[in-house]
């Protein structure tokens, strides 16, 4: 690992789920949690406070659909991806902040 860059870890599908994305939007998704990972701020993010504090949300719109990734970076360790997924509606859907909810908790508890 490079000096002052934060390594990234998957939680559960979360890997699996970004690698089965578009090409092109794993590339802008892998550019942005490198951002992440080096202490800057992404260029579209947004807080997912319901999901746990000091989560965030990346988001990139394809010709193919809406994407998300869902992460945390304010533990010291490095930077956590809890969930990767398409929208298909306007709102994100429960069942997903839930799944990264439970994510978030678990891992929680994990590092204690």
């Amino acid at each position: 690992m490079i000096e002052g860059m934060k390594p990234l870890l998957f939680v559960d599908s979360s890997r699996e789920d970004l690698i089965d994305m578009p090409a092109a939007v794993r590339h802008t998704l892998g550019m942005e949690l490198m951002r992440v990972q080096w202490g800057s701020k992404p260029h579209n993010f947004k807080p997912m406070a319901t999901v746990g504090a000091g989560v965030h949300e990346l988001r990139v719109r394809d010709v193919s659909g809406a994407y998300r990734v869902i992460y945390v970076a304010k533990f010291a360790d490095a930077v956590y991806v809890l969930h990767a997924f398409q929208k298909k509606t306007q709102k994100t859907a429960k069942a997903d902040i839930e799944l990264a909810a439970r994510r978030y908790r678990a891992l929680v508890a994990s590092l204690k």
